[in-house]
């Protein structure tokens, strides 16, 4: 009996000895031998006298009671706190000043005069000398049209996303205003008006062709191509009868035109006494018709004219 509370004995020994080494583990070298605990939390005797009744029973039955203390505790926790003041230092480098932070993307911000402004006149955009032109604003500021030698009065003022209708005379060059740019655009000339006549008939073809069967058939279609033939003046001379103009897919004038030489035959008689000598080479009578367009703007004109051939007034 008295071995039995000898080995008690070591056993509690042994286990106070393991909890001094566990408390220098985890708080260093520097003890302090105040109370640890108050006396009224303190474990009383009788628990104490319990327990070393259950480590005994434990021994008695062969168990092993051991306290293992990680010796890596202090040196992970102190890793750990140095990769925390790492971090907290990283954070605090990449925190941008209040200064700089960005306002939201909704807030509207003033735009510099300085701040280079795309043209907001289309780069297919032509304008042409001696008539109207229009000018489309595609951008966000007010664009004006100048005339290179008079850039105190604009030509054309043409608000934001908005179209002007202008017009313009003989100057090569404009310029463009718009914000505090500038840019300079080319004026083009006008070509000339294009007039062609096509035959749209094939009695002519015949050795024996007759004015009545010219009379009352379209023999020639008149088609006018011009830039703006709105501004068009278009005469035609000759024994013609002329219906139109109406425009085609392209917008083009276009003129049917038919023979008006006599009505009847007495009066081809009269024109064969003043006109018989005009014949082709094959002997046929031949008559001219001529179409002249006129740009009243700038003058330009062209003539151009056709004819008709026939042998007799009628069957």
């Amino acid at each position: 009996m008295r071995r039995k509370n000898r080995d008690s004995k070591f056993i509690i020994y042994q286990v106070l000895y393991i909890f001094v080494i566990t408390v220098l583990a985890l708080k260093g070298a520097d003890l302090d031998l105040k109370e640890v605990i108050s006396k009224d939390k303190a474990i009383s005797k009788s628990v104490r006298d319990s327990l070393m009744v259950v480590i005994d029973s434990l021994y008695a039955h062969g168990r092993k009671f051991e306290i293992k203390v990680d010796p890596n505790v202090i040196v992970e926790n102190e890793v750990l706190k140095e990769k925390l003041l790492s971090l907290n230092k990283q954070l605090a480098d990449i925190k941008p000043p209040e200064n700089n932070i960005r306002p939201p993307m909704d807030q509207k911000t003033t735009i510099n005069e300085q701040t280079v402004l795309q043209s907001p006149i289309s780069i297919t955009q032509t304008f042409l000398q001696n008539t109207w032109n229009i000018a489309k604003n595609t951008g966000n500021v007010q664009a004006a049209v100048y005339d290179p030698n008079n850039m105190n009065n604009p030509i054309v003022v043409i608000p934001p996303n908005q179209e002007k209708k202008f017009d313009l005379k003989n100057e090569n060059q404009v310029i463009l205003k718009f914000g505090n740019q500038q840019q300079t655009i080319n004026v083009l000339p006008m070509h000339p008006p294009e007039i062609r006549i096509d035959r749209s008939t094939t009695k002519m073809n015949a050795s024996t062709i007759y004015v009545q069967d010219l009379q009352r058939i379209t023999d020639f279609n008149v088609t006018i191509k011009y830039a703006r033939t709105d501004q068009l003046k278009i005469t035609y001379t000759g024994p013609i009868s002329v219906s139109g103009p109406y425009k085609n897919n392209n917008g083009d004038l276009v003129y049917n035109v038919s023979l008006k030489l006599a009505l009847t035959y007495q009066r081809f008689q009269d024109w064969l006494d003043r006109y018989g000598n005009n014949r082709d080479a094959s002997g046929r009578y031949k008559t001219n018709f001529f179409f002249t367009a006129v740009d009243e703007k700038s003058k330009a004109n062209v003539v151009i004219g056709d004819s008709f051939y026939f042998t007799d007034f009628d069957k």
